[in-house]
Formats: structure tokens, C-alpha cells, sequence
């Protein structure tokens, strides 16, 4: 019934930007605070960003404070991650995930509805 939905991933080099795009139906978009995680070959899911229904409040890991800005577009039903500066290290499956609005770090179990993923690696 919930569908989530990620694009926009794909391959660049270090430097380089992209934005991530994620869409979501069947639920009122703009009652919800949405999420991106990603998540490594071999590595646990990480969170790495997150923005409250209204987008006023966002959250960042330390990692990418300050080339990732997470936002939304509640008209659209859609939620963006542009990512700058990329570094190998970035690279990972990003997934977009829908739930509540939770300050300070990602907490998996906050978030109800999640999307198969989009692939971004980030190569030297």
C-alpha cells in the first residue's frame, strides 16, 4: 500500500555531487518525518540523515555535516538528499525511510516504511 521509492544514485567521482531523490505514496506525506540511511558491503546500516514533517528541524551524522542538506518538497511528495563533495567513502546503497521525527541520532525502530535502495559509489 506504502510505496517508497529512491533514484538518482549512480557512479562519480571523489568531488563530485549528486541528489537523491525519494517519493512516497499512500500515506499523507507531510505528516511524517522521513529519513535517509545507507548502508555498505559488509557494514551496518548507518543513518545519515533526517527532517521533520514540516522541514523545519533536520539532523545530520558527523560525516557528512556540511555536504549533505536533506530536504523536502511536501507538494511533491518527495524528499531529496543532495550530496556534495563526495568522498569514497560515501559509497553505499542510500536508502530513504518514512516515520517520526526523533532529534540526535537515527534510530532504525523510529522509522515504518522503507524503500529497496539507490546505489551511489563514489570512486578516486
Amino acid at each position: 500500500q506504502v510505496q517508497v521509492v529512491e533514484s538518482g544514485g549512480g557512479l562519480v567521482q571523489a568531488g563530485e555531487s549528486l541528489q537523491l531523490s525519494c517519493t512516497v505514496h499512500g500515506l499523507t506525506f507531510g505528516n511524517y518525518a522521513m529519513a535517509w540511511f545507507r548502508q555498505a558491503p559488509g557494514k551496518q546500516r548507518e543513518g545519515v540523515s533526517c527532517i521533520n514533517s514540516d522541514g523545519e528541524y533536520t539532523y545530520y551524522t558527523d560525516s557528512v555535516k556540511g555536504r549533505f542538506t536533506i530536504s523536502r518538497d511536501n507538494d511533491k511528495n518527495t524528499l531529496y538528499l543532495q550530496m556534495s563533495d563526495l568522498k569514497p567513502q560515501d559509497t553505499a546503497m542510500y536508502i530513504c525511510a518514512v516515520g517520526n521525527w526523533v532529534a540526535g541520532p537515527l534510530l532504525p525502530a523510529e522509522y515504518s516504511y522503507w524503500g529497496q535502495g539507490t546505489q551511489v559509489t563514489v570512486s578516486s
